[in-house]
């Protein structure tokens, strides 16, 4: 790794706060993780096996993933918390050699089949049964050679939900994962010697890459929108934080502990108020809460990161650069401003047919689907680090199609580009209603509802003909909140307003409606 030769004494990852600190240097982690490619050498373990990785964010999980790079290996990661029907899929499509976490997560063993039948088994905490201890690679020698991959090498291999279906596995390559870099380095502006907060675990790769310090926050990450904020704003005071990337769920729980108290009482003096860059992404981002992180930053700069799992980052905006005007647009149905595309990526509206696979075509007729700006459509993306096609093909019908010989992906997004090149987004290409009052996005409604600071969160749904907003509304909402909602969403022609106690979003975000959850949570509501 470049970073130890350049600053080796340099922090790359610290976890905890207080007296349960631990450190590890760039140097530091070079050696741990040569070892632990030695270890995994050891057991047997080739160029191209997989391994299926049940550790938490921490400084193991980066020593592990090193090792498995530095021997050209797949480090497999999936959500054990989708169920032992997703883990039980995913084990039959990735077919991994190995199994490395700690002693809770080999409890999975005795309830998984899939499991059970992986070959090796490494534990990082404690002592299990027919495992073998992380602890080992203490007692080897380095392993100072690095097996030669070409760009095309499989590196990381992650898996979608699986909430319409089997889970659709992404694999990533080298070339892949440098490509993808080399965006973020630009795109978020990573400088060395910088001290980073990063709830998002990709972006402490990125960091590692570019000499950053990250400060793994002291949080449960697996419910961004659930964390206890004070252990993580002491983290960033303890720790001199410059930067953080995280979830709007998790700024959402950050802002909570100053929302919480009496105006009588003195706020939190310190907050966010050291931070001098805070990006955020993953899931909509709507003005309040950018314009409430901007004002908890006074010195610092908000920025919305817009990407997916295929694509990361598409593009970015600095919400300092969002005019009173381009403010107003959004609260006014406009849809939701996230600024101009990244230098790397192509991105192109057209005509939406979500759910109708497209057929190879040339550059003219792509052309003739092309939309002029301003003309909403289907976001479609294309670059050296956007996913050309998932593991097997599965998944690639529905969300790829070529353009001579470029391979597009449908972002599963609507949207369009203004006369400025920047990219609104106006919602999920699936949710869009059109009924005989014409064409209405979800963001767009979204968007606008939020101005309301009485909502905690609103969707937008349909359901036997009628147009629906569930709302989760604060405890101070006043009386007359159906009718306010109502005259600011007028142009929407809202049929119905349902106060629901909580609207269902992603697991890996809490931030993004899930909306086929959220159409059967209506059924009861409508006749």
């Amino acid at each position: 790794m470049e970073q130890a030769i350049e600053r080796p004494e340099q922090d790359a990852i610290i976890e905890g706060s207080g007296h349960h600190t631990s450190t590890v240097t760039f140097a530091q982690l070079t050696d741990r993780s040569a070892k632990a490619a030695a270890l995994l050498r050891m057991i047997g373990l080739t160029h191209g096996d997989r391994i299926l990785l049940f550790q938490p964010v921490s400084i193991e999980l980066y020593v592990a993933l090193l090792a498995i790079f530095r021997l050209g290996l797949v480090a497999t990661v999936l959500d054990p918390s989708a169920g032992r029907k997703h883990i039980e899929q995913c084990c039959r499509i990735a077919e991994p050699k190995a199994f490395l976490g700690p002693a809770r997560a080999h409890v999975l063993r005795f309830l998984c089949e899939g499991l059970r039948h992986i070959e090796h088994h490494l534990v990082t905490t404690s002592w299990i049964p027919f495992a073998i201890g992380w602890s080992k690679l203490e007692r080897l020698s380095p392993l100072d050679s690095i097996e030669e991959c070409s760009s095309s090498h499989d590196a990381l291999l992650t898996f979608t939900s699986g909430s319409t279906g089997l889970p659709k596995a992404a694999i990533r390559s080298h070339g892949f994962l440098r490509a993808q870099h080399e965006v973020l380095a630009s795109s978020i502006d990573l400088e060395p010697r910088e001290i980073d907060l990063p709830a998002l675990p990709i972006f402490v790769l990125a960091n590692l890459a570019s000499g950053v310090t990250s400060v793994i926050p002291k949080c449960d990450l697996r419910t961004p929108g659930m964390i206890e904020p004070e252990p993580v704003l002491e983290q960033i005071q303890e720790h001199h934080i410059t930067r953080t990337v995280a979830s709007p769920a998790f700024y959402n729980q950050l802002l909570e502990v100053n929302r919480s108290k009496p105006k009588s009482q003195e706020k939190n003096k310190e907050g966010l108020a050291s931070l001098r860059k805070l990006y955020t992404g993953g899931a909509p981002v709507f003005p309040p809460l950018l314009h409430e992180l901007r004002t908890a930053m006074p010195r610092g700069q908000v920025i919305v990161v817009y990407g997916s799992t295929e694509a990361e980052p598409i593009s970015h905006l600095n919400w300092d650069e969002a005019s009173t005007h381009d403010r107003l647009s959004m609260y006014d149905g406009k849809g939701l401003l996230v600024g101009k595309p990244v230098s790397q990526i192509r991105v192109r509206i057209m005509e939406n047919q979500w759910g109708k696979p497209l057929s190879a075509m040339n550059t003219q007729e792509f052309a003739q689907m092309e939309h002029p700006e301003m003309q909403p459509g289907e976001i479609v993306v294309s670059g050296p680090h956007v996913l050309s096609g998932y593991l097997n093909g599965v998944g690639d019908e529905e969300t790829k199609f070529r353009v001579d010989d470029h391979i597009w992906h449908r972002t599963g997004d609507a949207g369009y580009l203004d006369p400025h090149g920047r990219l609104w987004l106006l919602g999920r290409a699936s949710a869009i209603i059109q009924d005989d009052r014409g064409t209405v996005y979800p963001f767009a409604v979204e968007c606008a509802a939020s101005q309301l600071g009485f909502i905690r969160r609103s969707a937008l749904a349909s359901l036997n003909l009628q147009r629906l907003l569930a709302v989760e509304l604060q405890s101070f909402a006043p009386a007359d909140a159906d009718q306010q909602i109502r005259t600011i969403l007028a142009w929407a022609h809202i049929d119905k307003i349902v106060r629901v106690p909580r609207i269902p979003v992603d697991r890996r975000h809490n931030a993004k409606v899930n909306y086929p959850s959220l159409t059967k949570q209506l059924q009861r509501y409508v006749s």
